[in-house]
């Protein structure tokens, strides 16, 4: 008879993801390196004593909202390359839906996390429970199951020895490149508590090998002769290089054929900016010579990247009439988009077997000639979004080229919404693969400070900067605690720009004349157009704990985020930006619908404008 351990569920839990192990390329790493958590009565007596139980196994880290949480863990993973992941625990009710928006964050960009929250009682002793939605008609259903269309893998474990087999499938989904994303298991808390004699086999030491699978030769020969035949190749670079750490690859492929590579959001830095191939952003927050590439391709490579609107210009990019795709993505779902050849497979193996079969092949002088010398008027737009007068404050831009003067390499630089993603997709110098850490899959207010701290506890002696505009700062600051507690010396820009400047510029270019965008007291007429709203950023940050420097002026600035880099404190640069436009306008559209009817002036104008645009949307089949 084999041998067995008698622990409640939740110990079993935590005893097995301590256990569990991914190996790539002969690097073997830790699958669930820690625990968020934040206990209620649906956790603290099950998850909250084993994690007490078996602290010597599983790092625990305390959180302060459950959302931020989730983006701590997406930041970790991300930074390691989705080979390590981070689980967070949570009570039931508004403790796990407040994970919801984080799971789609994480499912939305294929980043792998394991979310444990609470559930009602499995038996239903007591019933309804504190928190308990009771459904009328689905006596099975609890608000987690919010949580199911976010999650690529989801299960409520109503038995201890239930959990065996879905934590094995729950392992298998946050290691499998294709399938990865948010894994939820629910934990009903009588369950949790729960013994059961577990075998020992399911605490063995399991090593997840995290696959490169290689291309198909019959694709990768159609590739290879698509990429002959064209005379304006064009590479679209997504994350996906970033995950499967190719960024090494793509260099020998370009540097071999002379291709020319525009980035995503998620593949900006694949290649390092002063490449002579690298031609920055493409789509709507793209650089003026990688959409012009982009709209006279005659074959677009996409390499890991799923086709966002706001890479393709709602349909409007890529312009030329006989253009074609070749796409290579481990995921065949990803890969079939735009009508494309496939090249299914691992963008390493992918990568490598194109760079091989095209020995000999590279594109003409004159295409190679008119990239780089579009590339360096670029460059020239850059200097000048940087340059600013050291004694007057700094707009956005300035703000960016004074980062740009302080970072290091590897220095990690986070942002996920407002106004700062254009100007950084356009503007900002990547140095080394990692330092742009942009979430643009769901772009979520509020990822920018917690995910500092999962990116610093993955590489603790990277120096990390979390952008934030005011917006965003006070959507969700409460992890600025956690990174005092921690003492995770990560770095905060905080912009204050007096309201939503992404939307308020939007909103004036769909006729909506910047409604309900702007941080100023209301008006006499119901707007809010009074005077700015007397709130004080830079003491919040303080109040948290954080040590604040505050700038006024370019060169100030400049002073702050060196003492910022040389701190071994948590630190705030707070500065009030100049609202004057100094980032170059957008080189491709997007699709935000318009009214279609209206008294006011500037949403028919708008309207037209859309109407013009909107035609030059193509379907390629």
């Amino acid at each position: 008879m084999s041998a067995t351990r008698r622990l409640t569920t939740a110990q079993a839990l935590v005893r097995f993801l301590a256990a569990q192990y991914t190996e790539r390329d002969g690097v073997r790493r830790r699958l669930v390196a820690g625990t968020w958590g934040i206990f209620g009565h649906g956790n603290v007596a099950g998850l909250g004593q084993a994690l007490v139980e078996y602290g010597d196994v599983m790092p625990f880290h305390q959180g302060r909202n459950e959302q931020a949480m989730v983006h701590a863990a997406v930041g970790y993973t991300r930074q390691l390359n989705r080979l390590s992941v981070q689980a967070v625990t949570t009570s039931i009710g508004p403790g796990a839906t407040n994970l919801v928006t984080g799971a789609a964050l994480a499912t939305i960009n294929r980043l792998p996390v394991l979310l444990l929250p609470g559930d009602y009682f499995a038996s239903h002793a007591a019933d309804p429970l504190l928190q308990q939605l009771e459904h009328p008609v689905s006596a099975d259903v609890s608000v987690n199951d919010t949580l199911r269309p976010v999650s690529r893998y989801f299960d409520r474990v109503t038995r201890p020895e239930a959990l065996i087999a879905s934590a094995l499938n729950a392992m298998r989904v946050l290691t499998d490149p294709v399938e990865t994303g948010a894994v939820t298991l629910a934990l009903p808390q009588d369950v949790q508590a729960e013994a059961f004699d577990w075998p020992e086999e399911f605490f063995a030491d399991r090593v997840w090998r995290v696959r490169r699978p290689a291309p198909d030769p019959a694709e990768l020969a159609e590739a290879v002769t698509a990429i002959r035949a064209a005379e304006r190749p064009l590479i679209v670079a997504g994350g996906g290089i970033h995950h499967s750490e190719a960024e090494n690859a793509l260099k020998s492929l370009v540097d071999a054929t002379g291709i020319p590579v525009a980035s995503t959001q998620a593949g900006k830095g694949s290649l390092r900016y002063d490449h002579p191939a690298d031609v920055g952003g493409i789509g709507h927050t793209g650089t003026a010579v990688a959409d012009e590439l982009a709209r006279t391709a005659d074959l677009v490579i996409g390499v890991g990247t799923r086709y966002s609107d706001f890479t393709t210009a709602s349909g409007t990019l890529f312009r030329t009439p006989d253009v074609r795709f070749v796409n290579l993505n481990v995921a065949a779902f990803d890969a079939h988009k735009l009508s494309a050849r496939t090249l299914v497979c691992d963008a390493r193996a992918g990568l490598d077997a194109l760079t091989a079969a095209l020995a000999g092949h590279r594109v003409t002088d004159a295409y190679e000639a008119e990239y780089r010398a579009g590339k360096e008027r670029w460059d020239e737009t850059v200097d000048a979004a940087y340059r600013g007068d050291d004694d007057a404050a700094p707009t956005q831009t300035q703000v960016l080229g004074a980062l740009d003067a302080v970072v290091g390499d590897e220095d990690v630089v986070i942002n996920a919404a407002g106004s700062l993603p254009g100007d950084l997709h356009k503007l900002w110098r990547s140095r080394s693969p990692r330092q742009y850490h942009l979430e643009y899959g769901y772009s979520c207010m509020g990822y920018e400070i917690p995910a500092a701290l999962g990116v610093r506890q993955a590489a603790p002696d990277t120096v990390v900067w979390s952008l934030v505009g005011d917006g965003t700062f006070l959507m969700m600051p409460t992890e600025i605690v956690t990174a005092v507690q921690e003492n995770l010396p990560v770095n905060i820009v905080l912009v204050q720009n007096h309201g939503y400047a992404s939307i308020g510029g939007l909103s004036e270019s769909v006729g909506a004349e910047r409604f309900g965008t702007a941080y100023r007291h209301r008006a006499a007429d119901g707007t809010f157009t009074g005077d700015l709203l007397p709130v004080d950023l830079a003491a919040n940050a303080a109040s948290l704990g954080m040590d604040v420097l505050r700038a006024t002026t370019v060169r100030e600035l400049r002073e702050a985020l060196a003492e910022a880099r040389a701190s071994d404190r948590p630190t705030c640069v707070y500065v009030e930006t100049d609202p004057t436009p100094t980032a170059p306008p957008a080189e491709a559209w997007w699709d935000v619908p318009v009214a279609e009817t209206a008294t006011r002036a500037p949403a028919r104008t708008a309207r037209e404008d859309y109407d013009r645009q909107a035609a030059a949307r193509r379907r390629h089949l």
